[in-house]
């Protein structure tokens, strides 16, 4: 999952090494992203090369190798959040603006289960500061993950998952999942037939299948946090 920032430096990299074969300079990717420090961008290629998007080429000024796209790009993203303007933030229920502009404090609802799932518990005296471009005009909260099925998704047993809350979710998409009205998880929605199955992404767990009446989606994944 990448922030608004990280996508925009990867399309306009992809589009760059495109044009001219050569990747672009920090100052030509600064201006393009409107930041004002090529720290921001030193941040952003870690963070994509972290990610395994772009690769950084030894021995070579302005190297830079653009691994692989987001999934069902075709020129293009579903993942467009919008961005957050400065002073009142508008649709960001239960959301606190944190000192820095950049910065949104979103309720912390405790802990949810990658591997078994467990009932979230909602502590709304804990909040997490997350930057404000990861947000779109939705509800947000966020949950701590514990368990080890969705690393194959980049999503790691002590990371902070940040979700828009909504009772919808496409086919694919990473969502928190109410179980029975007791059970909470976190998984990838798909619809097989008459069923709803909550797939992990580790081959050392089995997809689970439920009624439809069975599960309730409870948000969808749009960003994460990890602290090293």
């Amino acid at each position: 999952m990448l922030t608004r920032k990280q996508h925009e430096l990867l399309l306009f990299l992809h589009a760059h090494l495109n044009e001219h074969g050569v990747s672009p300079s920090f100052d030509e990717m600064k201006e393009a992203l409107g930041l004002k420090s090529k720290s921001g961008i030193h941040r952003l290629i870690t963070g994509l090369e972290e990610r395994g998007f772009i690769r950084r080429l030894p021995h070579r000024a302005r190297a830079i190798e653009v691994v692989r796209l987001p999934e069902n790009m075709g020129g293009k993203t579903g993942f467009a959040p919008n961005v957050i303007e400065g002073g009142r933030r508008p649709g960001l229920s239960g959301a606190k603006v944190a000192n820095d502009s950049e910065a949104v404090s979103l309720p912390l609802y405790g802990r949810i289960a990658a591997g078994t799932p467990i009932e979230a518990l909602r502590d709304h005296a804990a909040y997490v500061d997350v930057p404000a471009d990861l947000l779109g005009r939705g509800e947000h909260y966020a949950l701590q993950v514990e368990g080890d099925s969705m690393v194959e998704a980049g999503i790691l047993d002590g990371d902070t998952v940040v979700i828009e809350r909504s009772d919808q979710a496409e086919n694919g998409a990473i969502v928190v999942a109410l179980v029975d009205d007791g059970e909470v998880t976190l998984k990838r929605f798909r619809r097989r037939g008459g069923a709803i199955a909550l797939e992990p992404a580790n081959r050392n767990y089995e997809p689970r299948l439920f009624p439809p009446d069975r599960v309730k989606v409870q948000g969808r994944l749009i960003g994460l946090l990890r602290r090293y």
